[in-house]
């Protein structure tokens, strides 16, 4: 899945949200824990999280476990992941998989207040669940994570 949308902030500022670490469970609607299991350094982690169930619990809540890594791109930022085989899973979660996936934050040449957001997102949920069911799924995650971004960086 691709998904992209202009926002009302800076580079550092919306990466900030998004990567791994405080600011995200204040406004990811999805994501409903989040722990870092390892750091390697600053911008570097292995993170376990978990997301609520989705389309009336059709798709029951999931667990995924990422290496994450967050770095300068061009004249912006990248942050990005894959999940790892780590750790058992959790009673009451399915462990998702997340193929390799990324955020790039850059600015806009002709507005510096604002930033170009794309996201490159392959994740497998795995389970007994219908391809249309996934895109269903996915499409409404990702309007509301840009939703719900663009909220959090007006407080």
């Amino acid at each position: 899945y691709k998904a992209q949308g202009v926002m009302e902030d800076v580079t550092n500022r919306i990466v900030d949200h998004i990567r791994p670490g405080p600011y995200r469970l204040d406004w990811d609607s999805l994501m409903t824990s989040m722990d870092i299991m390892e750091t390697f350094e600053e911008n570097c982690c292995v993170m376990r999280y978990t997301t609520a169930g989705q389309l009336w619990n059709f798709i029951a809540p999931r667990e995924f476990v990422d290496f994450s890594y967050t770095t300068s791109y061009e004249d912006g930022l990248l942050t990005c992941g894959i999940s790892l085989d780590y750790g058992e899973v959790r009673p009451n979660f399915v462990r998702g998989f997340n193929h390799p996936c990324g955020w790039f934050c850059v600015p806009l040449k002709d507005s510096p207040g604002q930033s170009l957001l794309t996201g490159y997102i392959q994740t497998e949920l795995r389970g007994m669940l219908l391809q249309s069911a996934v895109d269903t799924a996915m499409s409404s995650t990702l309007a509301n994570f840009y939703s719900d971004l663009k909220k959090a960086l007006k407080m």
